[in-house]
């Protein structure tokens, strides 16, 4: 698998970036939002399957967005950015070990410095996969990558706690496992530190929008090496537009965004 050096380089610096420290990974939902994120000092970049799919008018999580539209997704906010960028590869675009090995391949191919596979179904009902069968996509995942013998940071996500909060030694475990089985990165997980000690990989931790208690430091200490910001920055967004839109369609007021900076001027310091 042949890369421009320029991109080998990029997703050099994303690996090298899980070792150097804590930093966050910010979300971009399209290429506009990527090119602001790189001007305001992002480090890397990361897709929000959220901000797509809610873009594209469908549900996010209930298998309605296809591989092919996320990675067009992802080549729109490479070339926007010369800043390493990681996809949310949802489940894999299918249930089969096969379907996520033929994700990881394509998005390797189009120089992306890494993606997450998550083992939930993607039914829309919360649910995840048996463990063994989750285990199996991550090993497919990583045979995918050793043999290409080209750099890719894969992120394991395990969603079992955003059904069920309590299931959190089941999620340890079933992390412990993916990293095992070779994965660069696990994410999702809230009893940090046990986690981090558990799994022995770089940690990646999803930072909802609305949580100003979390600070970068503690979770530094904690082991964490990666912040997610998810589809945090696109939900602060979407909220504001819609307020200011029921400001001028049902109250006649046009005031919103006073003093925030235009999306011309945006772009122009990008």
């Amino acid at each position: 698998m042949q890369m421009s050096e320029r991109r080998a380089g990029v997703v050099l610096r994303f690996a090298a970036l899980h070792a150097e420290g804590i930093f966050v990974l910010a979300n971009a939902w399209n290429a506009g939002s990527a090119r602001m994120l790189e001007r305001l000092g992002a480090r890397a970049i990361g897709t929000t399957s959220a901000g797509l799919a809610w873009g594209l008018a469908r549900e996010d999580g209930a298998g309605q967005v296809l591989r092919v539209e996320a990675l067009e997704n992802a080549r729109q906010i490479m070339a926007a950015t010369t800043l390493p960028v990681s996809a949310d590869l949802e489940n894999g675009y299918g249930p089969d070990p096969r379907d996520c090995a033929d994700t990881i391949r394509a998005a390797m191919a189009m120089g992306l410095a890494g993606g997450s596979i998550e083992d939930g179904t993607g039914l829309g009902d919360g649910s995840v996969y048996p463990f063994q069968h989750a285990l199996e996509r991550i090993h497919a995942c990583v045979e995918v990558i050793r043999a290409a013998r080209s750099p890719f940071i894969l992120t394991a996500r395990a969603e079992g706690l955003l059904a069920d909060g309590r299931n959190l030694e089941a999620v340890t475990a079933r992390l412990a496992a993916f990293a095992r089985a070779g994965a660069d990165v696990v994410r999702r997980i809230e009893d940090i530190a046990m986690v981090a000690g558990a799994v022995g990989r770089p940690l990646s931790v999803l930072v909802e929008a609305g949580r100003p208690g979390v600070e970068l430091d503690a979770l530094e200490r904690a082991e964490v090496r990666r912040v997610s910001l998810g589809r945090g920055l696109f939900d602060v967004g979407i909220e504001a537009a819609e307020q200011a839109a029921r400001q001028a369609l049902a109250a006649g007021v046009f005031g919103y965004g006073g003093d925030c900076i235009g999306v011309a001027d945006t772009m122009r310091r990008a």
